[in-house]
């Protein structure tokens, strides 16, 4: 009888240990300019963070940062902004 094996679910949060990690991720997927993505990324990075400790930070529900940051959601730019700073991150421009 053969033996099979359970792989276990690729999670990036797992991957996103340190602040620079985490800052090199999200500036190459605004680079990249896919929104949805930019969605995505958030929500890995305060997965990796602690989703309540980042509603706290941000003053989101955690249920409302969980649904800001979930696949389709459109979230204001005033919430991406919160959640940004709460994850101890900055955004720039560059010329």
């Amino acid at each position: 009888m053969k033996k099979t094996q359970k792989l276990k679910t690729f999670d990036l949060s797992r991957h996103l240990d340190s602040e620079q990690a985490m800052a090199e991720y999200l500036s190459q997927v605004l680079a990249d300019g896919d929104n949805d993505e930019l969605i995505r990324a958030l929500g890995h990075i305060a997965k990796a963070k602690g989703m309540a400790a980042v509603a706290k930070e941000s003053g989101l529900g955690r249920e409302s940062l969980y649904k800001a940051l979930s696949e389709g959601s459109q979230p204001r730019f005033e919430t991406i902004t919160k959640v940004i700073n709460a994850l101890g991150l900055k955004m720039s421009v560059h010329a």
